[in-house]
């Protein structure tokens, strides 16, 4: 006997009662399956309701052959009648979320004459691919058009058409149908077969807010928020906006502009401190000439500091070339050879003897240690 679907009914039902007709053990904890449920299976990218049955956790819901089957934490007694609660919360998100979709996807759908070919409810974000190449410009004009709609407040019209009705329906299906179909219907804005739930008017969908278009297959996948979860995001990002606008002194929506000036006074400042480097390693480099084999020790520099230097000293000082830039115990070092001259075996000894990482080939190695300045000399006096 197929269980009667109280969600079909009254998509806003938080609590019934119902039947235990059978409780199973199974891996996942007891399959109960009752007369009547208002619990919805996972189904059409929706994910299942979650809640409690006579105060047992429902951890999961499905359907099969018109059968749903409750996966609850603990077992309930046979024959009983239960109270049903839904998490509320979580049902309506995904009525928002779900029904969101359908708008925007009915409006992408009829103005670039393409299918919604995927959905996915994550926890996080909704994703939806279609096969057309919709540009950034496009998913936002549909999202404007998505808000209006929502915001007319349109009451939405959910139908189980009979074969020959359906016939006269131009409805989207991303998969061909057989038996009863149900038709849910956006006046306006969509018409779609789904069996998933959805709100009764579309202001009760908040809005819709798309976070990115990015090229998928052959075409586009988005990513989008609805109702609570939108108004969570923008919330924060509004927050995070007011953050970086005390910072920099500016109000929250002129904080790009002054991230981008910031931007640019830092690249200045990094190529100021470039040509100052550059110019005090070509003074050491002068310094070392002729010396051979040299050790040198620096402050910590730039993660590329301690190999412009061990470049320019090797062109100088007629032998290996070893820095070492750090302090305490933590040291990044480059040693090079100008002439090529393999230093392998001298690296691999050095990591050994001085808790090092790295490598290089054609005379040039880099990498870290962990050694006191003391033990980084000692090493090269028998080295060198």
């Amino acid at each position: 006997m197929e269980t009667e679907k109280l969600y079909y009914a009254d998509p806003f039902l938080k609590e019934f009662t119902a039947k235990v007709l059978t409780c199973e053990a199974a891996e996942t904890g007891w399959e109960v399956v009752l007369d009547q449920t208002a619990f919805y299976p996972e189904g059409g990218g929706q994910p299942a309701d979650h809640g409690t049955l006579g105060g047992v956790n429902v951890l999961d819901v499905y359907e099969k052959d018109g059968v749903v089957f409750h996966i609850c934490e603990n077992p309930v007694e046979i024959g009983e009648t239960v109270t049903g609660q839904l998490d509320w919360a979580r049902r309506f998100d995904h009525m928002q979320q779900h029904s969101g979709e359908h708008i925007l996807s009915g409006i992408l759908c009829k103005t670039h004459h393409c299918d919604n070919v995927g959905f996915h409810m994550g926890a996080d974000t909704v994703t939806i691919d279609y096969n057309a190449d919709i540009s950034w410009e496009q998913a936002l004009e549909a999202e404007r058009r998505a808000n209006e709609y929502i915001w007319a407040d349109v009451p939405i019209d959910i139908s189980f058409p009979t074969p020959e009705e359906l016939k006269s329906i131009d409805y989207r299906s991303k998969k061909e149908l057989t038996g009863q179909v149900r038709i849910v219907a956006f006046p306006g804005a969509d018409c779609c077969a789904c069996c998933g739930t959805h709100v009764l008017r579309s202001g009760q969908v908040g809005l819709v807010k798309i976070l990115s278009c990015q090229k998928f297959r052959e075409g586009v996948r988005l990513e989008i928020l609805c109702g609570g979860r939108a108004f969570a995001l923008l919330s924060a990002t509004w927050e995070q906006s007011r953050a970086v606008g005390r910072r920099l002194s500016v109000k929250p929506q002129d904080a790009a502009e002054a991230v981008e000036r910031l931007e640019t006074e830092l690249n200045a400042a990094k190529a100021g401190l470039t040509r100052l480097e550059d110019a005090l390693f070509e003074r050491i480099a002068a310094q070392e000439t002729g010396r051979g084999n040299t050790l040198l020790f620096q402050p910590p520099l730039r993660p590329d500091g301690a190999r412009k230097l061990a470049d320019a000293v090797s062109r100088t000082c007629g032998g290996l070339a070893a820095v070492f830039a750090g302090e305490g115990e933590q040291y990044q070092y480059a040693l090079l050879r100008a002439d090529g001259k393999d230093i392998g075996p001298l690296v691999k000894t050095m990591n050994a003897a001085l808790h090092g990482r790295g490598g290089g080939r054609n005379g040039f190695a880099q990498g870290s240690v962990q050694a006191k300045q003391a033990e980084i000399e000692a090493f090269f006096k028998t080295a060198f």
